[in-house]
Formats: structure tokens, sequence, C-alpha cells
């Protein structure tokens, strides 16, 4: 069963072309799969029925996981027993009459605008390190980039005269992002006055680079970002996707049209956008609450 596995991981990587992090969350699903196959003593894939799978879904639920882990430890399995069926490794599919449950919905943590505008102006942009973490912190709200996207972004990536980027997400699928004066003002004086001397002698052609040419990494951005959130009294738990969470979310309260942002934020699936509607309708009902007389 492992050498399936194997198989079919590898159909992921090629036909699929599926990003690391999602391949490892199948893997581990999987394996969590297999281990129980094999405590169960079964050693034939294609012995297991429904019951087998109701089975494992049991024993996750009484480990306490959540609605939304056991949907996606589901979603692994289902892929799996589609790809055994298909490839005529297994002659009928278990998987078929399986409901996968339903997820709850975990709206994303945004930052009000103001709260947007007090973040952005704690970078001291008189300072090399103040105005590369603004020109960061700006394009990341501007365009609404996975912090991964960013981090690799190179020089050849960005068009400051046609003020458009192109960004490589999940993957490896490509999209053109639109970038407004504001950002490319701050991105055009930190490659004029803060990147050269960062680098000193170093080459690099990543956008922002670290001292040794080399892209920032993700664990420096939280730490910036949790330096500037401090030192803007923002009270709020933020991650490094919460600018890109707000950049979607004032997108939609601004008027944009949802397949617009489904676009600029690079999701395959049209019900992934659509959570942002739901963050501002209850930003709305806030709003009412708070002030309507009669709320």
């Amino acid at each position: 069963m492992e050498q399936l596995l194997d198989q079919f991981i590898n159909y992921l990587t090629v036909e699929k072309g599926l990003s690391l992090n999602t391949l490892n969350a199948y893997n581990s699903d999987l394996i969590k799969y297999l281990d129980f196959l094999f405590a169960k003593d079964i050693k034939d894939i294609g012995k297991t029925s429904d019951l087998t799978i109701i089975s494992f879904v049991s024993i996750l639920k009484k480990k306490g996981l959540s609605n939304r882990s056991i949907a996606r430890h589901l979603t692994s399995i289902k892929m799996f027993y589609n790809f055994l069926y298909e490839e005529h490794h297994i002659k009928e599919n278990p998987t078929i009459n399986i409901e996968t449950p339903k997820r709850e919905t975990k709206l994303p943590n945004v930052l009000s605008i103001d709260e947007v505008n007090l973040l952005l102006q704690k970078p001291d942009r008189n300072t090399r390190i103040g105005l590369r973490d603004a020109a960061f912190l700006e394009l990341l709200y501007a365009t609404g980039l996975r912090v991964t996207e960013i981090v690799s972004l190179s020089l050849n990536d960005i068009n400051l005269n046609a003020g458009y980027l192109i960004a490589f997400g999940k993957g490896s699928k490509e999209r053109l992002i639109p970038i407004g004066e504001v950002s490319l003002n701050l991105i055009r004086a930190y490659l004029e006055k803060s990147r050269p001397a960062l680098l000193g002698k170093k080459q690099s052609h990543y956008l922002f680079p670290n001292r040794r040419g080399k892209p920032m990494t993700r664990q420096g951005f939280w730490k910036l970002l949790k330096k500037y959130s401090t030192a803007a009294g923002i009270k709020k738990n933020i991650s490094p996707h919460t600018l890109r969470h707000s950049f979607a979310s004032h997108l939609l309260e601004g008027g944009a049209d949802l397949r617009s942002v489904q676009m600029m934020l690079g999701h395959v699936d049209i019900s992934t956008t659509q959570i942002y509607t739901h963050v501002t309708t209850e930003r709305l009902k806030k709003i009412y609450n708070q002030y309507h007389p009669r709320s």
C-alpha cells in the first residue's frame, strides 16, 4: 500500500502540479489512514469498504478533530481511492456514497481601514530598514499576495511603469495583479535608496532580499509584522495572512465584484473567495448594532 501511496503522490505532483505544502498534507492524512488499516490487519486496500472508512472517521472524531480537519482527511482519502479506481488498482470505489461533513465557517481575522493605515505608518521611512519594511507592507496590502509569494518576487516580476506584478501562486500558477500608486512610489524609493545600501556588494534578483541576498523568510516577516502591529497599538491577533484577508475584505466593501477579487487572490474555487462576503456582512451587522437606535 505504501507503493500505491507513492504513486498517488507522484500523480499529484506531475499531473496536478500541486504545491509542496498541499502534497505534504495529502501524504500526512493518508499515512494516518494506512496506519489505521495496518492496525486492523488489512494489507490489501482492495478489501476495504465504506464501513472501513467510516470506522476511521469515528476514531478521528473521538480524538477531538474538528469537522474541518475530518473533511480534509476525507478529501484526501476520496482522491486516493478515485486514483486507485481509475488506475484499476481496485475494482470498486468505497467512497462514492460517503458524505464529507460540513465544515465550520471560520471567518478570517481582518483589520479595519484605520488599523491598516496605522500599521502602514509605523515603519520609519527615513531609515533603510524602515523604508524596506514600508514598501514590503504596502505592497502586501496593495496586492493581497500570500507571504510566500511576496518573499519570492524577483525584480523581473514587477513592472513599475505599467503598474502591475506577476505572482506565482499554488501549483506555480501565474496571475497578474495591479499595483496602486502609493505602493509603486514606495517601491521606487526603496529600490533607489534602500535596497542597494542593504545589499552592499552582494547581488540578488529578489525584490526583497535580506543582507545575504537571500529572500526574506516567513518567520522574518512575522517578526516585523508583530513589531509594527504592537507599535500601532493593534490588539487583534494578527497572522501573516492578515493583510491579504484585509485586502480582499476592503475591496468587496468598496464594491469590487467577487470574480475580480478571486482572480487577484489566485483562488481556483470562487467558494474560497466567498468567505470574505461573510466578513463584510458580519461587519455591517456590527456597525448596525452599534449605531442604530433600535438595534
